[in-house]
């Protein structure tokens, strides 16, 4: 599968919001999108008005690039969000937070979402004792995700460990750093998620047309 690997700090510019990709340097002085707000280009001080369907295509955008999920698995994470009972926005919310990568990210054993990507296609973590190198896996509640122990020692982890131990972590989520491991507890609300900032229901129509 493709990735995007061209320069981070200019999607989060491009959607008029910070999606915190870079780690660290989000929150920063030296963060690209607060010195410079606006679209990258000649033309990217002028906003224009957007439309509904610009709107809608502005927010699936943002929530792909901010998980760091390409076009057709996104998609299919909103037909399967589509498929299972209850609300839509909450599946689908639901399905990206418990992908391993994010949950390694939001347990603060890497800096940033590409990061932790990196970091479990390496091999560095299990999951209830047992090696998953698919950043895309999904866990369910109750699932206990380790660093190896041979990978307690490298240096992007005991950097992200040591940045986001005195950090909240979000409620569904259990960290034991001593250990270097944490819990999936339960899965996500939607109104949980503080970070996301977009518009799932706009996510939802574009989607749905």
């Amino acid at each position: 599968m493709g990735r995007y690997t061209g320069p981070v700090c200019k999607l989060c510019r491009r959607e008029g919001m910070k999606l915190y990709l870079k780690g660290e340097k989000c929150y920063s002085d030296k963060c690209p999108y607060d010195r410079r707000p606006y679209p990258p280009g000649q033309h990217g001080r002028r906003r224009a008005k957007l439309t509904q369907y610009a709107k809608q295509l502005r927010a699936k955008q943002a929530m792909k690039r901010m998980y760091g999920i390409m076009e057709r698995q996104f998609r299919r994470y909103f037909e399967k969000a589509q498929k299972m009972k209850g609300d839509t926005r909450e599946n689908l919310v639901t399905l990206v937070e418990s992908r391993l990568d994010n949950v390694v990210y939001r347990l603060g054993f890497a800096m940033s979402r590409n990061q932790a990507r990196q970091l479990v296609n390496h091999g560095h973590f299990l999951v209830n004792g047992k090696k998953v190198d698919i950043p895309s896996y999904l866990l369910r509640p109750g699932d206990v995700v380790e660093v190896k122990e041979k990978s307690r020692s490298i240096e992007p982890i005991k950097n992200a460990i040591e940045f986001n131990s005195g950090r909240d972590i979000m409620p569904w989520l259990e960290a034991d750093y001593d250990n270097f491991k944490g819990t999936y507890l339960r899965y996500p609300k939607l109104s949980e998620v503080r970070d996301l900032p977009v518009n799932v229901q706009d996510i939802i129509e574009f989607y749905s047309r």
